[in-house]
């Protein structure tokens, strides 16, 4: 299948992709199938979708949303498995989808590290088609599928037919929006929600002048180099904990005494 973006440039592939697991636990909860769709600037694709063997059951609750069940990923590989061929579609290429900053990137991203593979998006950009429309129209991807492209989202929660949903949307909100940036890098700025004080994606750690200071709970405030003298246990919670994978390693680094240093 070939892709209109209606003016949208970019130089690279970009792969939008959608995840179901087990649970929306990003420290402990598993992929069961992801679809991914590569468009290069041609406008041409590629899928590939894949059921994955969690190595754990699936809850009942994640089964109703997405309908796969133990029986169906008895026989599928691990993650593991396929994890250095996923990485390698995965490589030089930009990313896409709908909540994937939130979600999918830091569940990905900690599988990949299970499997002792470092996945980044670091040099990436990084295009949230939820982003774009929760400042424009704030509802959810059967919503915006209805609002943007005329139809009812069928089948909803199967990674294949979420992330074809989500390119159809994308090219409506760029039929529909003729200010949004025609281009990789600026609609990567205009998806980004991070705030200039934020060390890490989700604001766990923040810049106070040059300082990196704690940015939640009752440690807010606290200078990152003061918790790891006086009170390591703190990081060694977040390192533990259902925390995003860029703010725990800040912790891990902390730990070793390690610390962010601002960039001028």
């Amino acid at each position: 299948m070939e892709y209109d973006f209606n003016g949208f440039k970019f130089e690279r592939p970009i792969i939008f992709f959608d995840l179901e697991t087990t649970g929306t636990n990003i420290k402990t909860d598993r992929i069961v199938e992801i679809s991914a769709a590569k468009i290069s600037p041609d406008g041409t694709s590629e899928v590939r979708t894949r059921r994955i063997n969690p190595e754990r059951p699936i809850p009942p609750e994640a089964s109703a949303i997405h309908g796969i069940k133990d029986s169906d990923v008895a026989n599928e590989p691990t993650f593991k498995s396929i994890s250095s061929s996923l990485l390698k579609f995965f490589e030089n290429c930009d990313l896409a989808g709908y909540n994937i900053n939130n979600f999918d990137i830091p569940l990905l991203s900690e599988e990949f590290r299970r499997s002792d593979i470092s996945f980044s998006v670091e040099g990436r950009k990084v295009v949230d088609v939820q982003t774009i429309f929760h400042k424009r129209e704030p509802r959810n991807l059967s919503a915006a599928y209805k609002f943007f492209c005329g139809k009812e989202l069928e089948n909803a929660h199967s990674a294949e037919k979420d992330i074809l949903a989500t390119i159809e949307v994308f090219q409506g909100e760029l039929r529909k929006y003729e200010d949004l940036p025609r281009n990789i890098a600026e609609l990567h700025a205009y998806c980004n929600n991070k705030k200039p004080e934020w060390i890490d994606n989700t604001g766990k750690f923040k810049w106070q002048g040059d300082t990196a200071i704690v940015g939640f709970g009752k440690n807010d405030g606290t200078p990152l180099k003061d918790i790891s003298v006086r009170n390591p246990d703190f990081l060694r919670w977040m390192i533990n904990g259902a925390f995003p994978y860029d703010a725990v390693e800040i912790a891990k680094n902390a730990l070793k005494g390690k610390f962010p240093v601002k960039t001028k």
